[in-house]
């Protein structure tokens, strides 16, 4: 997942390990974060007033290469952020663009104003991506101009997925070509643009930058290569004006963009998973209605059963009216009677009977007359 905050999570953790130890120890980490970016912080046990912060970062755009350190007025810029407490170091470390020497004692003594200068030291990364962006916007965009255009710039911040800025006379354009995996996700993407669009036009956000979304490429990236320009979620398009980059503004606005990428796959994310939970309550309060449904049925068969067994506790409850009382035992007196009047039937009886027990036939003395 695409970290949000400018300072780097792992590097402010190990910083503040090293700054709290009571003794210092040798300890050497190298590790690699978001973006190909790649630190390396050492400590020395004979040296234990000096850590030793080194980082490379991978240059925006392909069209301006960075050699095998910062120009000197990115050095300057951040040498004057970080006060006495940093030192450039120049040139720096084989295979980096920057170190930088951390004075210890110059820390502040106080728990929180140390965290917090150990968090604005983690953020290095952010702050050179962010000089190298507006450096780029507001030197560099003076060259092959079209009608009063200039040629868009392609800036790589999260591998495979480049954005494209454009400077004009009275704004600056950054256009995001939009790639997703699923087909649910474009769904999910498509309707937040729309949402964006709608609520830029509200008067609660009419200072912001104002956001466009189409499904074709717009009209400054025409000549771009056709791989650049093909995608399943359209483009997105920001412009921003001067007021949006005014004093502290500015390292807001550029980070913003830089991680706009991650901020729209992390919304699709979230959405996703809280669409699919809520299908899954739904899911369940509908199979508890099937339960209990299910239940009722069950029990008013054991009440029906219980009652044609003749269980008390069961009659107590379930009462019948007096007609189906009735009809149950006028049933039930006629089932007997009807098994009093079978013959059992025996075999070879009847001829036993036939020859023991013949009644002889006799003709009556008395005769009747029919009278008319």
């Amino acid at each position: 997942m695409a970290c949000f905050n400018r300072a780097s999570p792992a590097l402010v953790e190990i910083l503040s390990r090293l700054l709290s130890a009571e003794r210092q120890i040798d300890a050497d980490h190298c590790f690699y974060e978001f973006g190909s970016v790649k630190y390396h912080v050492q400590a020395l046990a004979s040296e234990p007033q000096n850590i030793y912060l080194s980082v490379l970062t991978p240059p925006l755009s392909p069209e301006f290469l960075l050699t095998n350190s910062l120009p000197n007025y990115l050095l300057h810029d951040i040498k004057n952020m970080y006060s006495d407490i940093v030192e450039i170091i120049i040139p720096p470390k084989e295979g980096f663009l920057l170190t930088m020497r951390l004075a210890v004692a110059k820390f502040p003594d106080h728990e929180e104003n140390r965290r917090k200068m150990i968090t604005e030291i983690s953020s290095i990364q952010a702050v050179i991506l962010s000089l190298q962006l507006k450096d780029m916007l507001w030197n560099l965009g003076s060259q092959d101009k079209t009608n009063g255009i200039c040629k868009p710039i392609q800036l790589v911040y999260h591998p495979r997925e480049p954005f494209f800025v454009v400077r004009m006379i009275e704004k600056i354009t950054a256009i995001f070509p939009m790639r997703f995996k699923d087909n649910s996700d474009v769904v999910i993407a498509t309707s937040f643009f729309q949402e964006l669009m709608d609520v830029g036009y509200s008067v609660s956000c009419a200072k912001a930058p104002h956001c466009t979304w189409s499904p074709i490429p717009p009209q400054e990236l025409r000549g771009e290569s056709f791989q650049h320009l093909t995608t399943n979620g359209g483009f997105v398009s920001f412009d921003i004006f001067p007021q949006h980059v005014k004093g502290a503004k500015e390292d807001k606005t550029v980070w913003i963009l830089l991680n706009f990428y991650a901020y729209v796959k992390h919304y699709v994310k979230c959405t996703r998973a809280f669409i699919q939970r809520k299908m899954r309550q739904r899911l369940e309060s509908m199979v508890e209605v099937i339960r209990k449904a299910r239940i009722g049925s069950e029990d008013h068969k054991t009440l029906r059963s219980g009652l044609q067994k003749g269980c008390p506790s069961v009659k107590k409850v379930f009462r019948l009216p007096k007609s189906k009382i009735f009809k149950k035992n006028y049933g039930k007196f006629s089932n007997q009677v009807r098994k009093i009047r079978w013959r059992i039937k025996v075999k070879g009886l009847h001829r036993f009977r036939r020859r023991w027990f013949k009644i002889p036939k006799f003709i009556s003395l008395r005769k009747y007359t029919k009278l008319d």
